[in-house]
């Protein structure tokens, strides 16, 4: 295996503090700008979102290579995630990125495992490691058996009232 990789972008100028970034054979191409508090456009990416986004993609392609690499079943994952952008001595910098797994797994058997696996992802995401800032990571494991459950009891009470 290789020791070295590379990833090219080009970036465009398209009006002030705006433009669209491309990679050769990857559609679509994004239009971003600076965020409106630092006078862009509303509604556009923002390198600010392109930084938090690589954080996330990383760890959830790093938990599902690894989960699919110890033959862990898991029935979804999705996370949320937060950059904190804080202006210091040294001006404007993110201080952390907060990192808010849900693992849905089938068995209460598998929630061990399962956090075993975040915290491998967590230290395995390449993104995370390469950064100087904190990751925190909060992993929220639900099990498929407790879910149906307060849906059976959601609804019973439902009927009953």
């Amino acid at each position: 295996m290789e020791t070295i990789h590379s990833y090219r972008i080009k970036a465009v100028s398209t009006t002030i503090r705006s433009g669209v970034v491309t990679a050769e054979g990857i559609e679509p191409s994004i239009s971003f700008s600076a965020p409106p508090e630092f006078r862009g456009l509303a509604g556009h990416w923002t390198p600010e979102h392109f930084f938090v986004t690589a954080v996330a993609s990383c760890f959830v392609s790093t938990f599902s290579g690894i989960a699919e690499v110890s033959r862990f079943e898991f029935l979804s994952l999705d996370l949320e995630a937060e950059g904190v952008l804080e202006n210091g001595n040294a001006g404007w910098r993110f201080s952390t990125v907060n990192l808010r797994p849900r693992v849905k797994i089938a068995r209460e058997e598998d929630r061990e495992r399962a956090l075993r696996l975040v915290e491998k992802a967590e230290k395995g995401c390449l993104i995370a490691r390469s950064l100087n800032c904190s990751i925190a990571v909060t992993p929220e494991i639900m099990v498929e058996e407790e879910l149906l459950q307060l849906e059976k009891a959601g609804s019973s009470a439902s009927l009953s009232t």
